[in-house]
């Protein structure tokens, strides 16, 4: 359990040891992707936590989404920018596909990063100008456990490559644990009115991720990482509805 645990927060982040996980071992990772977001989470918020730039939510907030970029070596929205590119070919299969492949970053992929990030860094500025840091920790709890929500409902779609590796470990068992472990969390971090109005927001978000996959039939690890982000800015947007 500890190696298939840092082997995810490898996979995932900067926070252990990069290493080439076995096949038979990266579904595995999926159970631990809602634990390897509250480690990044913590170690990202602490210093802030701390008093570093404390009279300066701004910066703070800045710094948390350069740091959750590096950390991750901005994996995540890697998967966000080819999602936004590829859904601008209006959905035809076929081109999705092309352009998901392409390495090169369109207008809508720009565009969609640029929301991403403003969004982030407005929203984790609400949180820390209240104090709310753990709250802010929490967000990278529920993006995880959104990507692992998606991929259960996506499994019967998957396309073949890394994505599926992954996927493949999104059962209803894992689903189920990651919720229950996601939402423990958001009561303990944010209170559970807030937990419950992230959750309801990533799962509109998630929804239509889900129809835009079953329309160009099929998903990936792109879509995960998409999955990632909305749920973050879910948290976020939660946070502000209900504060």
């Amino acid at each position: 359990m500890l190696r298939d645990f840092v082997d995810t927060l490898g996979f995932l982040t900067r926070l252990a040891p990069a290493r080439v996980i076995p096949e038979s071992a990266m579904n595995r990772c999926m159970r631990w992707m809602a634990p390897a977001g509250l480690v990044l989470g913590t170690v990202i918020v602490l210093p802030l936590w701390l008093g570093l730039f404390g009279d300066s939510p701004w910066v703070q907030a800045w710094l948390m989404v350069a740091a959750s970029i590096f950390l991750t070596r901005g994996l995540h929205m890697d998967g966000l920018a080819d999602v936004c590119d590829a859904v601008t070919t209006h959905t035809d299969p076929t081109r999705f596909w092309e352009v998901v492949k392409d390495s090169h970053t369109g207008a809508f992929g720009a565009m969609g990063l640029v929301m991403a990030v403003a969004g982030q860094i407005l929203l984790f500025h609400a949180m820390l100008a209240r104090g709310e840091y753990w709250a802010a920790a929490w967000a990278f709890v529920l993006g995880r456990a959104a990507a692992v929500w998606l991929g259960y409902h996506v499994r019967h779609l998957v396309r073949p490559g890394l994505g599926k590796l992954y996927i493949d470990g999104a059962t209803l068992g894992v689903a189920l644990a990651t919720t229950v472990f996601a939402f423990a969390a958001g009561i303990i971090m944010v209170g559970f009115a807030t937990a419950l109005a992230s959750t309801v927001i990533a799962t509109a978000a998630l929804l239509g991720l889900f129809r835009l996959a079953d329309k160009v039939g099929g998903a990936n690890g792109d879509f995960l990482g998409c999955a990632v982000i909305l749920g973050e800015l879910a948290a976020g947007l939660g946070f502000a509805l209900v504060s």
